[in-house]
């Protein structure tokens, strides 16, 4: 049993692999509770999605991925932004037709003759693939998105729990809605070199969610997402280590996972302390 659970931290691929599990599921974790609590997970999966020819564009001219994700960021907020000042669109379906746009226009430049082998896995990451220049660039975001959450901590309680009163008490939910925006998009940036660009919302919004099912308070609610992340990432590395499966796909099918068994215990744990409640009213 130890020689099996010992196995694939003999390659330094897998360990360079499990590093950046970790960064995932810490910086996924902590700012994946905010993403569900202030509803934003449609707008997470939009921005990562739309993000797709920025990525196919930078490998085609050999730029980093980090630069072709945040141009592609820019482009789809600037599109949204335009499209969703018409009336007669609305905000959503401005969102559904942007994102819809960048992302065939993505498929589009990805079937191009010219595109390099395996870009692929622009759509579906390679978490085995990442290098040390990687790991170090997601430590550096992963930190600034972590220590952004810590100095906004305060705001994004009062604003998220009481929004009307908020400006009354030195605090402008326009601005706390944008920090959290940009925080939002870093995260996806640290996320889709490992996860792609089809599954990077599931570290920041599976963790979260599941931890929201068996948590009532929000400092317990990022640790469990914080600790439900951690734990699925590496049970997706050893999923793709010995079933020879695909290390993101692997990852984001353990994610959803617990999300199931977190809606299971949440759900029996509410159903008797139901049934507790009624049986000391009865007596």
């Amino acid at each position: 049993m130890l020689q099996a659970l010992l196995d694939p931290w003999k390659e330094p691929l897998n360990v360079r692999a499990l590093v950046e599990v970790l960064l995932l599921g810490a910086t996924g974790g902590a700012l994946g509770c905010w993403i569900v609590f202030y509803r934003l997970a449609y707008s997470a999966e939009s921005l990562a999605h739309a993000l797709l020819p920025g990525l196919v564009i930078a490998a085609l001219a050999g730029f980093p991925l980090i630069i072709g994700g945040a141009a592609g960021l820019v482009v789809a907020a600037v599109a949204v932004a335009l499209a969703g000042r018409t009336p007669a669109i609305g905000h959503d379906t401005a969102v559904a037709v942007v994102v819809t746009g960048l992302l065939g226009l993505g498929a589009l430049l990805a079937l191009a003759p010219e595109t390099p082998a395996r870009l692929q896995e622009l759509l579906f990451g390679d978490v085995l693939g990442v290098t040390d220049a990687d790991l170090a660039l997601a430590a550096a975001l992963g930190a600034v998105v972590l220590g952004a959450l810590v100095l906004l901590h305060p705001s994004l309680l009062l604003v998220g729990f009481d929004r009307s009163s908020a400006p009354a008490l030195g605090r402008a939910p326009a601005v706390v809605d944008v920090a959290l925006g940009v925080l939002v998009a870093l995260a996806i940036l640290v996320a889709v070199q490992g996860l792609g660009n089809l599954l990077v919302v599931a570290v920041l919004v599976a963790p979260a969610a599941a931890a929201r099912r068996v948590t009532r308070r929000v400092p317990t609610m990022m640790a469990a997402a914080v600790a439900i992340a951690v734990a699925s990432g590496i049970a997706g590395l050893y999923a793709s280590f010995y079933l020879d499966t695909a290390g993101g796909a692997s990852i984001a099918g353990a994610l959803v996972l617990a999300y199931g068994a977190a809606h299971a215990v949440g759900g029996t744990v509410r159903r008797a302390a139901q049934r507790s409640g009624t049986f000391r009213r009865r007596s």
